[in-house]
């Protein structure tokens, strides 16, 4: 189909509109963790970071697209080791050890994702080093290069799943480069307001941190053919963000009304 057939298509924007709204909500994972990985980084290089990721990203969907052939075939089983779980009330086995190249990725993402979060969590608890932002880690032990290279590594699992989706809700390879186009945007301009919420509310990073570490466990167990309902994660995520809202708005209540309550006698 042309581009101007598309553009005549009402089906064709329903789908680019379903395919945006989809590609950001899967960019929400990527975008938490390079904010956590960059406020780790000295504050004049934080927003480069950040672009820097994010832009690595936008090139590794846009090319995984050039090769959706490729991509498609990562699919394909690499070996079998034979075993499968509990049939479940449909008859479909509970996990599956037929792994493909898709699955050995997903695998290596997640358990990358569960090391990061865990060790990220161990140095928010422990940090007591006088001087430092409680919850943002020990210190700046994290150089530039090494954070991009830990950007690329999970770009690269996250934009696999991602373009693997888009494959999935629609068959046109222009809808989904705009798609991409517009929902890596939207995370360009979410980077740094994002990032400095974060920073500034030590304990919404530690919910963060949680975040990763489940999408870490939900990664783990569809390599291992567990399919769990995006959605569910998501509510659960938004949950518990609105509920940590809650927590910062009584938080920031309170210290309005002890600090009204101290002025007068200083």
């Amino acid at each position: 189909m042309s581009i101007l057939e598309l553009l005549a298509s009402p089906a064709a924007w329903a789908a680019l509109v379903t395919l945006i709204v989809m590609e950001i909500v899967l960019g929400i994972d990527n975008l938490i963790f390079i904010s956590i990985l960059s406020n780790k980084l000295p504050e004049d290089v934080r927003t480069r970071a950040r672009r820097v990721g994010i832009g690595l990203a936008l090139v590794m969907r846009l090319a995984l697209l050039t090769g959706i052939a490729w991509i498609i075939s990562l699919k394909t089983t690499v070996f079998d080791l034979g075993i499968s779980g509990a049939l479940d009330e449909h008859g479909v086995p509970a996990f599956e050890t037929a792994f493909s190249w898709k699955d050995l990725i997903l695998l290596a993402g997640g358990l990358f994702l569960v090391w990061k979060a865990t060790t990220e969590i161990h140095h928010s608890v422990d940090d007591d080093s006088p001087g430092e932002e409680k919850g943002v880690g020990k210190a700046v032990s994290l150089t530039f290069t090494g954070a991009i290279v830990q950007i690329i590594l999970l770009d690269i699992v996250f934009s696999i799943d991602s373009i693997l989706t888009a494959v999935g809700m629609t068959e046109y390879v222009q809808i989904m480069y705009v798609a991409v186009v517009v929902a890596v945007g939207v995370m360009l301009i979410a980077a740094d307001p994002l990032a400095n919420f974060i920073a500034r509310n030590p304990s919404v990073v530690m919910l963060a941190l949680g975040f990763l570490l489940m999408i870490g466990m939900v990664l783990i167990g569809e390599s291992f053919g567990a399919h769990i309902p995006k959605g569910y994660i998501y509510t659960a995520m938004g949950f518990s963000a609105a509920v940590e809202m809650l927590n910062i708005w009584s938080r920031n209540a309170r210290a309005r009304r002890d600090g009204a309550g101290r002025a007068p006698g200083h």
